[in-house]
C-alpha cells in the first residue's frame, strides 16, 4: 500500500531541486485505471497535453489551476476537479501536490 503523504513529501522535494520544478510519480496501474502524484513548485506547469477517456485531478496540497478551451478552473486543497476531455494544461499557484486518476481506455 502506497502512503500519499509520503510519496507527497517526498515529490515536493524533488521538484523543489528539479529545473522544471517538477516530480512525478504513477503508484498504481491496474489495467486501464492509472494513479499518480504529480509535485509541483509555485509557478511550475505541465504544459498542454491531451486528456485520457476520464480522469480527475484532486490537490493534496496547495493551489492550482487547470487549463482547457472550455475555461479555467482553480483547485485548491481538499478539491476534486473532473479533467475535460480536451486538450489541457496545469500550472502551481503556489507550491502544489495533486493525485492524477486516469482511465487510458478498455480492456
Amino acid at each position: 500500500m502506497d502512503d500519499l503523504t509520503t510519496l507527497a513529501d517526498e515529490h515536493m522535494a524533488l521538484a523543489g531541486s528539479d529545473p522544471r520544478g517538477r516530480s512525478a510519480h504513477l503508484f498504481l496501474q491496474d489495467g486501464p485505471l492509472r494513479q499518480s502524484v504529480i509535485a509541483l513548485v509555485s509557478g511550475a506547469s505541465l504544459e498542454e497535453h491531451n486528456a485520457p477517456p476520464a480522469a480527475s485531478l484532486q490537490v493534496l496540497r496547495g493551489y492550482v489551476r487547470l487549463t482547457s478551451d472550455s475555461g479555467h478552473k482553480e483547485v485548491a486543497a481538499g478539491q476534486v476537479q473532473r479533467i475535460p476531455q480536451e486538450r489541457h494544461g496545469l500550472t502551481a499557484i503556489e507550491d502544489s501536490v495533486v493525485l492524477l486518476t486516469a482511465v487510458t481506455g478498455t480492456e
